[in-house]
């Protein structure tokens, strides 16, 4: 009995912990939308080039440096603790912090010290400020990630939630008002951009303290007897788990650098282009990028939350409810992300005219390109989760090609296609498209591959691809409908009421379908928080 509880307790804090980082997430997120919505507006098509070509090299070092390792240290950290260990698991956070402290050394002084060379890599050096302004970000986030995968392998989410909150609102607080300051005193984008991303770097600053803060004053007092590995040791242990998984994280983060450094190489070398109008065109398609980004940020968690279930009965050999849960989370990803992405698709323009009435030129520009990437939003969902799955099956190395393979063709595409004058940039988004294909369709099939009872992905697919698809032509139908109804009036407001009368009408119609269908299934929501309540509420079975 005893045993029970102890089980039953263990899944509770699991299931409270996962509760409440998906609650940050959630808050992270919509936080996120009210700062990166404005500030596209404020940026202009240049000023967002300068403000992503510094946030793809913060990426790229913050991945290097937090993807994995932090993960290895949750899991080692709560291994000690469950066996008692407490001298192993304070040597274990000594041992990692000086390992986090030397990589984000390393990585605040290649963007601080070598910003000019940084920025004439990426052929931007108006990105100079930017860069420069955010180097000291890396160095702080390194130690707050070291921080955080130690209270996590504790079972305590709490610092982490608040942390990343925190962050957040700095971000949007301070970032957001540089930025729209230095754009009132009529400095330079270049400029506005540095302020925008000195914001982040005070975030990450602040959490760093908080974090620091509540380390010193909840510090466990208790004896231990253990007698812990050495430094050495540990440190050796931190890196064999967290390195291949560094490395699968990484992978794309150094794609999409090498990949702006191409695209904006092209346009100057392949087209004759000036920096600034190279900038003004990247900045069009990076604000089409953004809108990318926004599904596969809030799809991903819940189906994430099937993830360590399937690990569970892979653990026990039970073939057929690893099957039942994989099949689950695809049809999730089936139902969540094809919407997502058609309705983006179909409707490109008019979104990204409500999105950005400041720069109206800018969203016409973007329209056509969000058009493609609206489509490319579904792989990068399915690559999202198959790489998961493929990590829970232990071929943690399979995702790190299949990236690596997908990258390659983006970066052989763009450098063909952006470099022809009747294609330029638009050879951008449709090199993502390919890329994201790639990776997605090689991943299902190595998780039909190595999968014990074979998924049947045209019975998970078929059903939601149709119901997407006719939500689409609704959508954009009665967007178009609206929209010449209300023709003789502001052309802001006219879009607006039409674009969202038109996702009105798609969710409507998709929600009808899906139920309907019978494309969701009541077993498909039992490890979603409320999932068998939503289940009773749509009489699903």
């Amino acid at each position: 009995r005893g045993m029970l509880f102890m089980s039953a307790k263990k899944k509770q804090s699991f299931l409270g912990g996962a509760a409440i980082l998906a609650a940050a997430v959630a808050i992270v997120k919509g936080i996120g939308f009210f700062y990166k919505i404005p500030l596209n507006n404020i940026l202009g098509k240049e000023g967002k080039t300068y403000f992503d070509s510094a946030y793809q090299i913060y990426n790229v070092l913050l991945s290097i440096s937090t993807a994995g390792l932090p993960l290895a240290l949750s899991k080692l950290v709560s291994e000690a603790q469950a066996q008692g260990r407490e001298n192993e698991k304070r040597r274990l956070f000594s041992t990692a912090i000086w390992i986090f402290f030397a990589l984000g050394l390393a990585g605040f002084a290649i963007m601080f010290f070598g910003t000019r060379s940084v920025a004439e890599m990426l052929h931007n050096e108006s990105a100079y400020w930017a860069i420069r302004a955010l180097s000291p970000a890396v160095f702080c986030v390194c130690l707050l990630a070291c921080m955080r995968g130690y209270t996590q392998g504790q079972g305590n989410m709490t610092p982490t939630a608040v942390s990343q909150v925190l962050e957040a609102l700095s971000k949007l607080g301070i970032g957001l008002a540089l930025a729209w300051y230095i754009f009132r005193l009529g400095m330079g984008q270049e400029f506005v951009a540095a302020g925008a991303i000195l914001g982040v770097t005070i975030g990450t600053v602040l959490s760093m303290f908080f974090l620091t803060g509540y380390l010193l004053t909840h510090r466990s007092p208790a004896e231990a007897l253990d007698v812990s590995a050495g430094r050495g040791t540990l440190a050796k242990r931190i890196l064999a788990i967290g390195i291949p998984i560094t490395l699968s994280n990484s992978a794309m983060s150094v794609i999409n650098l090498v990949d702006t450094s191409i695209v904006m190489g092209r346009l100057q070398n392949g087209l004759g282009l000036t920096e600034e109008a190279a900038a003004s065109l990247k900045g069009a398609y990076g604000y089409a990028m953004d809108m990318l980004n926004l599904p596969p940020s809030f799809v991903f968690p819940v189906t994430m939350s099937l993830i360590p279930v399937a690990a569970a009965a892979l653990a026990r050999k039970d073939h057929r409810e690893t099957d039942r849960i994989i099949s689950s989370a695809f049809r999730l990803i089936a139902i969540l992300a094809l919407p997502c992405g058609v309705g983006l698709s179909v409707l490109s323009t008019p979104i990204m005219r409500l999105v950005l009435p400041a720069q109206p030129e800018a969203a016409l520009e973007a329209g056509p390109h969000l058009q493609v990437l609206g489509l490319a939003c579904i792989f990068v969902c399915v690559m999202n989760l198959t790489n998961a799955i493929l990590q829970t099956y232990g071929k943690v190395h399979l995702p790190v090609l299949t990236v690596i393979l997908g990258g390659l063709v983006k970066i052989i595409l763009n450098y063909v296609l952006v470099g022809k004058p009747e294609i330029n940039i638009h050879g951008a988004p449709i090199s993502t498209l390919c890329c994201y294909v790639v990776i997605a369709g090689l991943n299902l099939f190595l998780v039909w591959l190595y999968s014990p009872e074979k998924p049947r992905y045209l019975q998970i697919f078929a059903k939601p691809v149709a119901a997407s698809v006719l939500m689409g032509g609704a959508a954009w139908a009665v967007q178009g409908f609206v929209s010449r109804a209300l023709s003789g009036h502001s052309a802001y407001g006219a879009n607006a009421i039409a674009t969202l009368c038109g996702i009105l009408a798609g969710v409507i119609v998709y929600a009808i379908l899906v139920v309907a269908l019978r494309i969701l299934r009541a077993e498909d929501l039992k490890t979603v928080p409320h999932g068998t309540k939503l289940a009773k509420m749509l009489h699903l079975r």
